[in-house]
């Protein structure tokens, strides 16, 4: 029998009674601990300005190679098709992306940087849409965090102040269509996600796997107007293990299916200062798996191992 990603709704949380809310964190949290995964229907992300986003990501990455990579800024901004890749591939991935994260506020900590984020003044409408679907996933993810923290032995609010001016960034993905042979590389090979939790925009075109428990490829697919979350690296290594970062792939079209794919992860990022030493709750008998570092520290890390920063 195949396994399914399982599928909550979040006004279960939002608009539930009690006995509601402890479901919906139940749920969530057996869903990553099992899967790494879930989908998530009835959020607060609006269903137009998910469409109108899909919009304007196709124009954008319309526009002519030059313009585009006029606006090349490093974290934000665009990225050229084939800069990125794994964490241990030598092969590119067959993608370009367009970056967007908070913008520099006087309330957010003195040593965490913002740069200003880059807008491409040949799409209207572009800043405003992303800015208000990066503010409505910050706030999908911040409402996740809150259910899973009990689960975990911690306060309601405990990732609140730890995410809210963190490093998280909304990435707004285009997979050109494949031609001719792509020499081993895939348009996203396997990899697991760097943050605590990644919201994902249901994307326009099949393709992403993850890898299940038992070793086999497992299809993640919902309704277009839901959203995937999986759990990263940093969420595993706070819980030592307990919440696993699930390895997870975008394999390459064929046939009718070769055509542009859309996708709109929102990488949910703390704050650097934050610590990622193991919970002591979560130690247990056989000691921490991971040593103690900062999110700033780990981050760095992880950014070099994929190619976007020396």
């Amino acid at each position: 029998m195949t396994r399914h990603v399982p599928e909550l709704s979040l006004k279960a949380y939002t608009h539930g009674d009690a006995a509601s809310r402890a479901r919906f964190s139940a749920d969530l949290f057996r869903g990553l601990k099992e899967f790494g995964f879930f989908t998530l229907a009835d959020h607060n992300v609006s269903p137009d300005l998910l469409e109108t986003a899909y919009g304007l990501a196709e124009k954008v990455f319309a526009l002519p190679e030059d313009a585009k990579k006029a606006y090349a800024a490093g974290m934000r901004g665009y990225t050229p098709f084939g800069v990125e890749h794994a964490k241990d591939s030598s092969k590119p991935d067959l993608k370009e992306f367009w970056q967007i994260g908070h913008d520099p506020s006087p309330d957010a900590p003195a040593d965490e940087p913002f740069p200003e984020n880059v807008w491409p003044a040949e799409i209207a409408g572009f800043q405003e849409t992303f800015t208000r679907l990066f503010a409505a996933l910050n706030e999908t993810g911040q409402i996740l965090l809150r259910a899973l923290a009990p689960n975990l032995g911690l306060p309601e609010d405990y990732f609140d102040e730890r995410v809210k001016y963190g490093t998280s960034l909304l990435r707004v993905l285009h997979y050109p269509p494949i031609n001719g042979d792509p020499d081993g590389a895939v348009r996203s090979a396997a990899h697991e996600d760097i943050n605590f939790i990644t919201i994902l925009v249901a994307a326009k075109g099949a393709g992403l796997q993850l890898l299940d428990r038992d070793g086999s490829w497992l299809p993640v697919e919902t309704a277009p107007r839901n959203l995937i979350v999986d759990s990263g690296d940093m969420l595993q290594r706070l819980t030592n293990g307990l919440i696993p970062s699930t390895t997870h792939r975008v394999v390459n079209p064929e046939g009718a299916e070769n055509a542009s794919r859309y996708s709109m992860p929102f990488f949910m990022h703390p704050t650097l200062a934050t610590r990622l030493d193991v919970l002591p709750q979560c130690i247990g008998e056989g000691g921490k798996t991971y040593p103690d570092i900062s999110a700033g520290e780990f981050l760095h890390e992880r950014l070099k191992a994929i190619g976007l920063a020396s």
